[in-house]
């Protein structure tokens, strides 16, 4: 169906069941001392999240999949069947994801929906300019405001679920342990490399929690979102700035197209200068589940020695000096 079509038919389904969902509520809170709670999440950071938090607890189903640019994710029909069979809707929130907003504020007439990056305190958020103040949603990339996101996932799932409040609790617990190493890493990882070489370049500006967290100097070939296309004076201004200042590496994404680097390599090499395009980085969604980076920490880790590797390897012409 097109969406406007489905979108009316959704609208119709919701109010037509929203008389009897208060007596299924009550049966479901009923059945869940003795049942895995069915959880549907938007990204594959947020799945992860809700999985570490509920553990044997909860069956957690990902619309989105790895790779999968959530700024561009349109919900389809299958979605919406999926998530009228949930017990609990959880989202990442702050306009990651944009064009299922609609579809996300109708379900919360059928379940709890919770944003778990709405705990984070607006004065902990970036606020890009030319962004009319909506905030920048990559908080994941500051490893302490992630903490803060599972925290909103564990009161979600107590909320729901008070039999178990404290397995949700202990399992809180003991991942916030973990990330607090993960960030303890990161910083020791960083700190070999020199202040002047902790620039950072990707295709779209997802990592500027990063870089006010672990001390780089982040520019992108894209905005916040990758909704539109950068243009050729962005290229130009990009390449300029990389040739200036002696950036030996650049970076991909696995959610953004690579011909988008390719044309900044390109028009650095005009400037005399050659830069690496290396990666791909994650950044809006995490690897195959099979993969080290198919989790949160995984995937920072990856991140992170993909990084540090690229702008500490010299060049070929800097080793030949």
């Amino acid at each position: 169906m097109r969406w406007g079509g489905w979108a009316l038919w959704l609208a119709l389904a919701v109010s037509g069941i929203v008389a009897c969902a208060p007596v299924e509520r009550r049966a479901r809170a009923a059945e869940l001392a003795q049942r895995p709670i069915r959880v549907v999440a938007t990204t594959t950071l947020v799945a992860d999240l809700v999985r570490r938090i509920g553990g044997d607890r909860v069956e957690v189903a990902a619309l989105m999949g790895p790779g999968v640019d959530p700024h561009l994710y349109k919900a389809r029909e299958s979605d919406v069947w999926k998530l009228m069979r949930a017990d609990l809707i959880v989202y990442h929130g702050l306009h990651l994801e944009a064009r299922m907003a609609d579809v996300l504020a109708r379900m919360s007439r059928w379940a709890p929906v919770v944003a778990v990056g709405e705990a984070i305190p607006p004065e902990d958020l970036r606020y890009p300019p030319g962004f009319e103040g909506t905030p920048d949603p990559h908080i994941w990339f500051d490893v302490r405001l992630w903490m803060r996101a599972a925290e909103a996932a564990a009161q979600a799932l107590r909320d729901l679920d008070p039999a178990h409040a404290d397995l949700y609790a202990a399992r809180l617990h003991a991942y916030q342990r973990e990330l607090e190493d993960l960030d303890a890493w990161i910083r020791s990882e960083v700190a070999r490399i020199p202040p002047g070489q902790r620039v950072l370049i990707t295709s779209h500006d997802a990592f500027g929690y990063f870089g006010r967290a672990y001390g780089f100097e982040v520019r992108a070939l894209q905005g916040i979102s990758t909704a539109a296309e950068a243009g050729l004076a962005d290229v130009q201004a990009l390449a300029d700035f990389i040739a200036r200042r002696r950036i030996r590496a650049i970076f991909v994404e696995t959610s953004v197209p690579f011909r988008y680097l390719e044309a900044v390599q390109e028009a650095v090499r005009a400037r005399g200068w050659a830069v690496r395009v290396l990666g791909p980085l994650y950044s809006d969604a995490l690897g195959d589940p099979n993969s080290p980076q198919g989790t949160y920490a995984g995937m920072m880790r990856y991140n992170v020695e993909t990084i540090t590797r690229g702008l500490l390897e010299p060049l070929p012409s800097e080793e030949r000096r």
